[in-house]
């Protein structure tokens, strides 16, 4: 059985996520999606158990895609569930340059892990959740970027 996990911290969710991982279920016998805290990024607005649930519900109809939320390093969380490699989304040069390092790292950490980049398709190429959070506090509409429950979600966090 071929695994792979797709790390993140999904915070929010966007479609550019759900576009990755609809592409990674189609190439994988068994895609988990691993939730992270991700202290670099700064304060989040959903917590981690919010951000499964969200994305629990979103690839719902995914029966070969899981949901799981973890702490410490990726690679022992992959290798722990069995995965032979990562997943991860590129938009743009800078993500290359930030993936190539880490993927690096994790190469030395678990040789037996490999790293999938999937490129992004064009239409979420700007995407990312620091932007849509950005845009969200500020009132601004992020409904065309992120699934309907998840726009929901973010008003009634950013109500009042």
């Amino acid at each position: 059985m071929r695994i792979a996990v797709y790390p993140g911290s999904f915070d929010p969710v966007h479609s550019g996520h759900i576009n990755v991982i609809r592409r990674a279920a189609r190439l994988f016998d068994r895609v988990i999606v691993a939730v992270a805290e991700n202290v670099e990024k700064g304060r989040g607005i959903f917590t981690v158990a919010e951000r499964v649930a969200m994305l629990s519900e979103v690839v719902g109809d995914l029966p070969t895609v899981e949901v799981s939320a973890y702490s410490g390093l990726t690679v022992d969380f992959a290798l722990a569930r069995g995965a032979t490699c990562l997943i991860k989304g590129l938009r743009a040069v800078g993500d290359f340059d930030f993936e190539l390092k880490q993927s690096a790292m994790n190469r030395r950490l678990a040789p037996s892990l490999d790293t999938l980049l999937l490129i992004a398709d064009p239409e979420y190429a700007f995407v990312s959740s620091s932007l849509i959070r950005e845009v969200a506090s500020l009132g601004g509409s992020v409904d065309s970027i992120v699934p309907a429950l998840v726009a929901e979600r973010i008003r009634a966090k950013f109500a009042g």
